[in-house]
C-alpha cells in the first residue's frame, strides 16, 4: 500500500513538475510542447543515472545479490546521480531538439522543485528517506521502511520544505537573473540545504522495497 503511494506521488510530482517547468520555459521564448517532451525524455537517463549512483554506493550490498539491481520490488535511488546523468545526455538532446542549454534547464530546474516538493509526501507515505530517532521537539511519530515506528526528525517534511523554499525564492526573481542563474541557484541552495538534511536521516541497512533519495 504504501509503496504504491510512493509512486503515484512521484507520478503526480512529475506531471505537475513538467508543468511549471513549461510555464517557466514558455516565459522564456520556449516551446512549451518541446520542452515538455524534452524533459519526459531525459526522466529515463535521469532514473536510470539515479539508480546506478544508488548502486554503486552499496556495492557490498550488491555485489552479493547482483539480483536486486534490477528487480521490479527492490527500491533505491540515488538525487544527484541521477542529475549528473540528466545533464550529460541533456547536451546533444537539447541541440538536436533546438533548445538553448541554459534557458532548458533554467525552466527545467522548476521541474525538479515541484516535483522533489510532491514525492517528499510519497516518502513520508512510504516510510523511506526516514530521519534518526529523537527526543527533540521537532520530532514526529513516524514510520520507516522497516515498520519501525518511533518519534524522528521527519526529514522528509525538512526536504519538502527546503524545496518549497527554494523555489519560492527563485521564482521570485526569475525574470531578473541571466540565463542560467535559476538552474545554478537552485542547485546551489538546494545542495546546501540537503546537507542539513542528510545529517538527520536514519542510518540502517536497505530493506527490499525501499527508496533512498
Amino acid at each position: 500500500m504504501n509503496g504504491r503511494a510512493y509512486k503515484v506521488m512521484l507520478y503526480l510530482g512529475c506531471v505537475a513538475g513538467v508543468y511549471a517547468g513549461a510555464a517557466v520555459a514558455e516565459e522564456r521564448g520556449l516551446d512549451p510542447s518541446r520542452f515538455a517532451l524534452v524533459t519526459i525524455a531525459l526522466l529515463i537517463p535521469a532514473l536510470v543515472g539515479a539508480r546506478a549512483w544508488f548502486v554503486l554506493r552499496r556495492l557490498d550490498v550488491y555485489r552479493t545479490s547482483p539480483d536486486r539491481v534490477v528487480h521490479r520490488g527492490e527500491g533505491g535511488a540515488g538525487l544527484f546521480g541521477g542529475l549528473v546523468v540528466a545533464i550529460g545526455v541533456s547536451v546533444p538532446v537539447l541541440h538536436l531538439a533546438g533548445l538553448p542549454f541554459w534557458t532548458f534547464w533554467d525552466a527545467a530546474s522548476i521541474t525538479m522543485l515541484v516535483g522533489l516538493l510532491i514525492t517528499r509526501f510519497g516518502c513520508l507515505m512510504n516510510g523511506c528517506c526516514a530521519g534518526r530517532p529523537t527526543d527533540s521537539w521537532l520530532g514526529m511519530v513516524l514510520s520507516n521502511v522497516a515498520g519501525e515506528q518511533v518519534r524522528r526528525y521527519p526529514t522528509q517534511l525538512f526536504e519538502a520544505a527546503l524545496a518549497a523554499l527554494v523555489l519560492l525564492c527563485v521564482f521570485a526573481v526569475r525574470n531578473v537573473l541571466p540565463g542560467g542563474a535559476v538552474f545554478v541557484s537552485v542547485v546551489t541552495m538546494y545542495c546546501s540545504g540537503r546537507l542539513v538534511v542528510q545529517d538527520l536521516r536514519e542510518r540502517s541497512h536497505i530493506p527490499r522495497g525501499s527508496v533512498v533519495l
